[in-house]
């Protein structure tokens, strides 16, 4: 099979590699997913690089998300299930083939059912972004009357937050960098976008609130935005973090504590069996219903994967970045 791999850490361009690798073959319990496309995350990157975790194995085919057909069942699994389009999950994470390639096996479990009308592009956006955005919405108690702040609303996972947390009734503040990522939260649903850029946020979102502060905030990067805190939370709120940009960063404690403030860090990878079948149904029945907006940046051959990497990199992309793969 044709796929990308890396040997060692490294600058996308130096240790990223597209050979003819042996096709894998599922064992008991798994299925083998002839992939369409492959979703390159932050993550992703980041773990090339070296930034959040060293090799492990000797050989890394990278990325934990795609979209395919399952071509061959493992035993113990229903022949039935070959010919299912399917969306998968975890496909790298403690693991060394990820999706990156033209086939992968996986315990039948990462394999979710992709409704007939929804793109293989689309597919390959659920895994990481749509999972860490409904367990953060959780997280949030979002709900009807409550004033939500997504951090990077145009993002991937900030895209899928803002109409997560609308599905729940949620007023939706969203923070962004231009004009054109502005229309992007907008068309998502937000009720109201801040440009960080322009704007001050503190001020913007204590005018929208009439002095209260937003009841959560969903949390991209909490080294460069833990100082606006104290400017924009309600006292007794959620913050939901789920990236940063540095390792270690400073808090306003005493804001915090006085304010009886939970931060609340998740790592999507490691989410709980129980909420995992819960996102599982719920993200479904959303596809199902036309209810999702995907936001798909720009789609490269797999020939391309340090392109699709460097992209990723630049922080220029505005929504996700997929590999094609088929």
């Amino acid at each position: 099979m044709r796929a990308a791999y890396y040997e060692t850490n490294g600058a996308a361009g130096n240790v990223l590699r597209v050979a003819e690798l042996e096709t894998p073959q599922p064992g008991r319990g798994e299925v083998r997913v002839r992939l369409a496309t492959s979703g390159v995350n932050p993550s992703d990157v980041k773990s090339r690089a070296g930034l959040t975790r060293k090799i492990a194995f000797p050989r890394v085919i990278p990325h934990s998300d795609g979209a395919g057909e399952i071509d061959r069942v493992g035993e113990g699994v229903s022949p039935s299930r070959v010919g299912e389009r399917v969306w998968v999950w975890n496909g790298q994470w403690r693991r060394p083939f990820g999706t990156a390639a033209e086939w992968i096996v996986l315990p039948t479990e990462q394999a979710v059912p992709l409704p007939a009308h929804i793109s293989m592009e689309a597919g390959a956006c659920l895994g990481i972004p749509a999972y860490t955005a409904y367990q953060a919405v959780v997280l949030t108690g979002a709900e009807d009357g409550s004033t939500v702040l997504v951090a990077g609303g145009a993002g991937a996972v900030g895209h899928y937050a803002i109409q997560l947390a609308k599905k729940r009734k949620a007023t939706v503040i969203a923070t962004l960098s231009s004009p054109a990522k502005a229309e992007i939260a907008r068309r998502a649903g937000a009720d109201h976008v801040i440009d960080y850029r322009r704007e001050n946020v503190g001020e913007q979102v204590m005018a929208l609130t009439g002095k209260r502060g937003v009841n959560a905030a969903i949390e991209v990067d909490l080294a460069a935005n833990a100082r606006l805190l104290p400017a924009v939370l309600a006292p007794d709120s959620v913050v939901a973090i789920y990236g940063s940009s540095a390792p270690e960063t400073s808090i306003p404690f005493q804001f915090l504590l006085q304010n009886s403030v939970e931060l609340k860090f998740f790592l999507v990878y490691q989410m709980p069996p129980q909420l995992r079948a819960r996102a599982s149904a719920d993200i479904t029945g959303m596809l199902e219903r036309g209810e999702l907006i995907h936001n798909v940046a720009q789609t490269f051959d797999l020939r391309e994967i340090v392109a699709a990497h460097e992209a990723v990199e630049s922080g220029k992309a505005m929504g996700n970045i997929v590999v094609s793969v088929a």
